[in-house]
C-alpha cells in the first residue's frame, strides 16, 4: 500500500504542481510505474476546472467562467501537455528528419508553428466547450482530461520511446507499461463516463481510437516512436476531440 501511494504521489508530482510530501521525487522506478495513474489525474485536473468553472458561472457569463477554468487547469498542470503541443507543432512543423524534429522539439523557444497551433486548439476548445449545458460541462471536462490522458499514457505500452539519452530532456518520463498497469489506466479512463448515464457517450471512444491510431502512425513514420512533447500532444487533441464528439452524440441520439 505504501508504495502505491508512493506511486500515486510520484504521477501527481510529475503531471501537476499539486504540492506533494517531500519523500516523493522523480525516482525512475516509480515514475514507470506512475503512468497508469495519469488518468487518475486527469479526473483531479477535471474536477478541479470543472469547479472553478461552476463556482465563476454563479457570477459571470458562461464565456468567462469557460477561460477561467482553463486557466485553472493550465496553472495546476503547469502547461504541462501544451508545451507538448506547442513543441510537436513546431518540431514537425519545421524539421524534416528525426535528428531535426527532436532538436527543435528539445529547444525551450517557442516557434511559430507552436504559437500559431497552440492559440488554435485553446480556442477551438473554448468554442467547443461553451455548447455544454452548466451540468454536463461539469461531466465532460472531468471525463475529458481523464479520457485523453488514457489515449495517451497508452502510447507507452504500445510504442517505442524515440529519444536517447542525448536528446531527452532534462525531466524524466515514464517508458514502459505492463499490461496490468495498462487495465488499471483503462479502468480510470473510461469510468467517469458512467456519469452521463448515457449508453450512447461510449460512441465517443471510436474517434479517439482513429485520433490515436493517426498520432501513432505519424510519430513513428518520422520519429521512430514517442517523446514526451508527443504524449502532451496526443492529449490535447484528444480532449478536444472527444468534446467534439460528445456534442455531435447528443446532437443525434438525443
Amino acid at each position: 500500500m505504501k508504495r502505491e501511494i508512493r506511486i500515486f504521489f510520484t504521477a501527481l508530482m510529475f503531471f501537476t504542481r499539486i504540492p506533494c510530501p517531500k519523500w516523493v521525487d522523480h525516482s525512475e522506478e516509480y515514475l514507470n510505474k506512475a503512468s497508469k495513474y495519469f488518468p487518475v489525474v486527469g479526473i483531479i485536473v477535471g474536477s478541479a476546472g470543472a469547479l472553478i468553472y461552476w463556482l465563476f458561472q454563479l457570477v459571470f457569463p458562461v464565456e468567462i467562467a469557460l477561460i477561467f477554468s482553463m486557466i485553472a487547469s493550465i496553472i495546476i498542470t503547469g502547461a504541462f501537455h501544451e508545451d507538448g503541443f506547442a513543441d510537436v507543432c513546431d518540431g514537425f512543423g519545421g524539421g524534416w528528419t528525426k535528428e531535426k524534429i527532436l532538436l527543435i522539439m528539445k529547444d525551450s523557444r517557442l516557434g511559430t508553428f507552436g504559437v500559431i497551433g497552440l492559440g488554435l486548439i485553446l480556442l477551438l476548445k473554448w468554442s467547443v466547450l461553451k455548447y455544454f449545458p452548466i451540468n454536463t460541462l461539469v461531466l465532460a471536462l472531468i471525463s475529458g482530461h481523464a479520457i485523453s490522458r488514457l489515449n495517451a499514457v497508452s502510447l507507452i505500452f504500445t510504442d517505442e520511446y524515440a529519444r536517447d539519452d542525448d536528446t531527452s530532456k532534462s525531466k524524466p518520463l515514464a517508458t514502459k507499461m505492463t499490461s496490468g498497469e495498462l487495465i488499471f489506466a483503462i479502468l480510470f479512463g473510461i469510468a467517469p463516463l458512467i456519469l452521463f448515464a448515457n449508453v450512447y457517450v461510449l460512441l465517443a471512444l471510436v474517434p479517439l481510437l482513429f485520433v490515436r491510431w493517426y498520432f501513432s502512425r505519424y510519430f513513428k513514420k518520422w520519429i521512430g516512436g514517442y517523446t514526451g512533447d508527443c504524449l502532451g500532444a496526443l492529449q490535447q487533441v484528444s480532449e478536444v476531440v472527444f468534446y467534439m464528439s460528445l456534442i455531435l452524440i447528443f446532437k443525434y441520439t438525443a
